[in-house]
Parts: C-alpha cells; structure tokens; sequence
C-alpha cells in the first residue's frame, strides 16, 4: 500500500530499503515538524564541540544530507572528520553520492548494534534510535557515551510518546492533523501507521532521559520539541 511519494510498505513491514532513498528526502520533510529547523540547530550547536582534529559521527545517516551540513558548518576546523554510519545498502550508496566530493567524510555500512566508536567530541543521531529494537538501545547508549570525549556532546533527535494515555491521544491527533496539512491523503497517513508497527518504537520523554542517564549522562537538556518530536543535547 501507498504511505506518500510512490513509496509502498504493508502491514508492520516499513524498510529504509526498497528503494526508499529515492524520495526520502521529500517525504521526511513532509513528514516531521521542523526537520530542515533540527538540522539547522544542530549545526548552529556544532562549533560548540567540534575543535581541530576532531571525530564527529552520525548514527544512521540516511542519505547524508545532515552530515554534508555539518561538515560544511566546520570547514576552518582543520583535520575535523565526519563518519556516517548506516545499515542500508541504499541509503549508504546515496550518502556516498550526495558526499563524493566532501573529502572529511566517510560512510560505513554497518549495524549500529556492532559498530565500534572511536574516540569522539560529537555523536547526533537524527531520529534513528527509535527504529533500534528496545532490547538493543541502552547498549548503543552506552557506547556513545564511552566513545565521547570528556566535553563532548550527544545530539539526538527522537519522536517521542506523550507521558500518559491522554497525552498521547492529543498528540497523536495533531499529528495527523499536520500531516494532513502537508498533503498527506487520510489512507496514507492509515498506511503508514500500519507499516510501522514493531518497526518503530518511540519512547517517551523521560524514557530517553532514563536511556542517557543510565549510559552516564548527567547535564542533559532539550533543545527543540514540537508535538511528538523532541531533540535532546547530552554534554559528557
């Protein structure tokens, strides 16, 4: 079935495969509040903890859009490296297109769940970890955490549940109200939902802040929040 932008996904079977690249771009961006703002504030964060020299990764860099930005943001840091890591194959070779001709930039396709992290000063994570089964979070939690620099930084960026049942109904109501207005037709929006059963698993609030505590995070803050959609900046 049809969830927007000619990309088809059945019941409880959403994949960042299957040709989804393609069209990711314009159906992220219809798709979630202020998501060309986040980039935007991540970069306007970075020079905060990007020095000379430094390693700066993206956890689930789809096609490297945010990446390129970054890299961009940082040109005067000399020797800055940026590494994205995706488990796609598509959506590595399309980050690997989009960044050709960025030379600090390198993409690894690798599970997030194996990947060992360098030694860092910055890790975001643009809504990636809410796809990781729950079982596998606080595990990568702990490895940004032990991967960062003392002063370095997490940025990440998450939907989000409301913090009861009632919360959840009014933010799942504008939601689709949103997305109606951005042109999204009322069986897309079913479609979607559909699709994305067991495949994306927000959670709430104080459940990301639970994760960063318990990896060792103790200065923590948000940084963006529209509806079900939060950003979260976690200095180590």
């Amino acid at each position: 079935m049809g969830v927007g932008q000619q990309i088809a996904a059945d019941n409880g079977s959403w994949t960042f495969g299957n040709n989804v690249s393609e069209t990711f771009v314009d159906h992220i961006r219809q798709s979630v509040p202020l998501y060309e703002e986040g980039h935007d504030l991540i970069c306007q964060l970075s020079p905060y903890f990007v020095k000379n020299d430094s390693l700066v990764y993206e956890l689930g860099t789809s096609t490297g859009e945010l990446l390129r930005k970054l890299a961009e943001n940082s040109k005067s840091k000399s020797n800055a490296r940026f590494i994205g890591i995706d488990v796609e194959t598509e959506m590595v070779a399309a980050a690997r297109k989009y960044c050709a001709d960025v030379p600090s930039i390198e993409i690894i396709e690798e599970d997030l769940r194996l990947a060992e992290l360098d030694k860092s000063d910055l890790v975001v994570s643009y809504y990636t970890m809410q796809f990781v089964p729950p079982r596998y979070r606080q595990d990568i939690f702990d490895k940004v955490y032990e991967s960062l620099n003392w002063g370095g930084a997490f940025i990440m960026f998450e939907k989000v549940r409301g913090p009861d049942a009632r919360f959840q109904d009014i933010l799942s109501q504008l939601y689709a109200d949103f997305k109606l207005r951005n042109g999204f037709a009322p069986e897309e929006i079913v479609e979607k939902t559909r699709s994305l059963k067991g495949v994306l698993e927000p959670f709430s609030t104080q459940g990301n802040l639970d994760l960063l505590g318990r990896a060792g995070f103790v200065d923590v803050m948000s940084i963006q929040k529209y509806l079900c959609f939060e950003g979260f900046l976690a200095i180590k």
